[in-house]
């Protein structure tokens, strides 16, 4: 499972609809898959948005997170 911070809460939120609609995608077809492309292009967009903004104390959150290489 990913670790997510607290000002990443809405990309949590579509990370797991995307997860959500690959499960279901095998067995749906094309239109799911659309979905799930549009999901994963506003993930990219907000995460892009995001980290452009970021506040010295989400900075602090980003330097010291568990998932980040050592």
């Amino acid at each position: 499972m990913k670790f997510f911070l607290d000002f990443e809460s809405e990309v949590a939120e579509l990370e797991a609809r995307v997860s959500e609609l690959r499960h279901l995608g095998d067995a749906k077809g094309s239109k799911i898959l659309d979905e799930i492309s549009n999901l994963e292009f506003k993930t990219k967009n907000l995460l892009k948005a995001k980290y452009s903004s970021l506040t010295p104390w989400q900075r602090v959150q980003v330097a010291r997170h568990p998932e980040r290489p050592h």
